[in-house]
């Protein structure tokens, strides 16, 4: 075959793995490796992280990350000594942490035990960005108070002021007030609540902005 049918022969698509991106910084050379990183990226996520997206992030392989994570799991589950208080999991395709099952009513009672008690200054932000935002995910509440609300959230959820109210696509989770908020406040209807909403981001922004 000469250059020129070469030339015509349309070429195969490239289909070799993508490459770790190259960062500024060794993750391996920080405190604890790649496995404390894993550790803290997973630490601030309110939703499961994919390996695949701990890899780009890490400037790692897939794999590496993959056997990682296995290892890690193992771990917290008490397989190499003693059991933690909280295992990793694969869930929905990604990672996340949660509290073992073994200390549920420990947590339970932990949550609990401060429903009698007034809510924390942070969690009357979360809960004014759920009442005049709904129905919105814990993402992007996060992003409006530009802090994790997970355990916020949940503690919300406890008390009876914020329920689930559906996922979005995405398989994320939307939260909304209950009706037991406005009898705590007084009111008959979220129209009755004073005219915030004008001065927080448009959840149209929050999700171009975290995208970006």
């Amino acid at each position: 075959m000469t250059p020129d049918d070469r030339a015509g022969v349309e070429q195969a698509p490239d289909v070799r793995p993508p490459v770790p991106e190259e960062l500024d910084f060794d993750v391996e050379s920080l405190p604890g490796g790649a496995a404390a990183a894993i550790e803290a990226v997973l630490m601030v996520a309110d939703e499961p992280i994919p390996a695949v997206r701990l890899a780009t992030v890490l400037g790692l392989a897939t794999e590496r990350v993959e056997e990682l994570l296995q290892a890690l799991a193992a771990d917290y589950a008490g397989e190499a000594g003693r059991p933690r208080g909280f295992v990793l999991r694969h869930v929905a395709d990604g990672w996340r942490f949660y509290s073992a099952p073994a200390h549920a009513d420990v947590v339970a009672r932990f949550v609990l035990e401060g429903q009698t008690a007034r809510l924390t200054h942070a969690a009357l932000e979360t809960l004014a960005v759920i009442a005049y935002r709904q129905p919105v995910t814990r993402g992007q509440v996060s992003a409006v108070r530009g802090v994790n609300v997970d355990s916020v959230v949940r503690t919300l959820v406890a008390r009876g002021l914020v329920a689930e109210q559906g996922t979005e696509p995405s398989g994320a989770v939307l939260y909304g007030t209950t009706s037991y908020f406005l009898e705590r406040l007084g009111m008959t209807s979220l129209d009755e609540l004073p005219p915030l909403a004008p001065y927080l981001p448009d959840l149209e922004t929050i999700d171009e902005e975290r995208t970006a």
